[in-house]
């Protein structure tokens, strides 16, 4: 054994350092350099940006006229007229409302606003939310209809702007989801009646566009009813636009309900658990969760279908602004900076949407996470 050879030292080579996977340069190298195709497409959309955006400065500000002069606006040609912004806002914003008395539904407007933020932070989820809601909704209808507290009295028919746009979108939102909720576990029901009335009611919905079924509530309806009775325009527009959100959000929540394994519910009925406390406390827990993003998809459909009312002579945010322009031939000519405007106003609204609906993905998913 002396004889045998000694083992020798052989040392491993050097590895490469690993990769930064956070940071600037970690984000600009695996989102727009990653291969030779993503390279080639940042590449190209890089080079128009930068022969466009330096036109698109120059018309947006450096040459835009931001003055109320129609006449301005004319003379100046190459440049965006924002003067018609500064001419009409007030009847772009509000609508057909009575310009003296505008300050209401800018307050009912802020009170329905502060109301929705209040409602989407965590701080205010408490059994009186429910009770701020009736308070803040009695207040809105009273500021914006009048007829009490000495307010002259406004009829509904002149309701427009972004005052009608938030409370379509609200109270839609808002009366929507129970009736998705409700009809999505219908659907799942081992009732034969439940299920058939809850699938005719989903595929009848979803099989016409909301126009018809705005067009068939402010204008059919009426003919079915009675004799001097009269529903107002604004709760039959409401009542169509909420039951047509409601079918489509009861698709994606029965999507959640569908993902949920049976051994879970099978597990609650052997703890003795009834229908009801298992949908509440094992199954719609989970379920909702899954499905949170193509839920706020829906709130924001229903916000930007909002739109869709001027066919019915309800001039909401992009109906006033038709109102607006169409009304006076001297900005006529300038609509695509009015519907910038307005671009700009429901961009802000659903982008706030779209990063609450990120904010209550992180929240629902800690627990997995862990």
């Amino acid at each position: 054994m002396s004889g045998a050879l000694s083992p020798t030292f052989e040392p491993i080579a050097a590895r490469p350092a690993p990769v930064r996977t956070d940071g600037l340069a970690a984000w600009v190298r695996g989102n727009l350099f990653n291969d030779w195709k993503t390279s080639a497409a940042t590449l190209l959309i890089g080079g128009l940006l930068l022969w466009y955006l330096p036109q698109l400065l120059h018309w947006a500000l450096l040459r835009a006229v931001w003055v109320p002069s129609a006449d301005a606006c004319r003379a100046a040609g190459a440049g965006a007229c924002w003067g018609v912004v500064a001419e009409k806002y007030r009847l772009i914003i509000f609508g057909r409302y009575p310009f003296d008395e505008q300050w209401r539904p800018l307050v009912a407007t802020l009170l329905m606003v502060g109301l929705l933020v209040a409602s989407c932070s965590r701080a205010f989820w408490r059994p009186w939310l429910a009770l701020l809601w009736v308070v803040v909704l009695a207040a809105f209808f009273a500021l914006m209809y009048g007829n009490v507290l000495g307010l002259t009295k406004v009829e509904t028919d002149r309701w427009g702007g972004l005052p009608l746009t938030i409370l379509l979108a609200s109270l839609s939102i808002v009366m929507a989801f129970p009736i998705a909720l409700v009809v999505a576990l219908g659907r799942r029901s081992d009732l034969p009646a439940i299920r058939s009335f809850c699938t005719l009611y989903v595929e009848l919905v979803r099989g016409v566009p909301l126009i018809s079924v705005l067009f068939m509530a402010s204008f059919m309806f009426p003919l079915f009813m009675p004799q001097n009775v009269s529903i107002d325009v604004l709760i039959r527009v409401l009542v169509g636009i909420t039951l047509f959100a409601g079918a489509y959000m009861a698709e994606v929540i029965r999507g959640g309900l569908q993902a949920i394994p049976k051994g879970q519910i099978e597990a609650a009925a052997t703890l003795g658990l009834s229908y009801w406390q298992t949908q509440r406390m094992i199954v719609l827990p989970q379920a909702l969760a899954m499905v949170v993003p193509g839920i706020m998809n829906n709130f924001i459909s229903i916000f930007k279908d909002t739109s869709l009312v001027t066919i019915v002579s309800l001039y909401e945010l992009t109906g006033a602004l038709g109102l607006a322009l169409n009304s006076d031939a001297d900005w006529r000519p300038f609509k695509i900076e009015g519907y910038l405007f307005i671009a700009l106003i429901y961009f802000g609204f659903c982008f706030a949407m779209s990063r609450y609906s990120l904010w209550v993905e992180k929240q629902v998913n800690k627990g997995k996470l862990r």
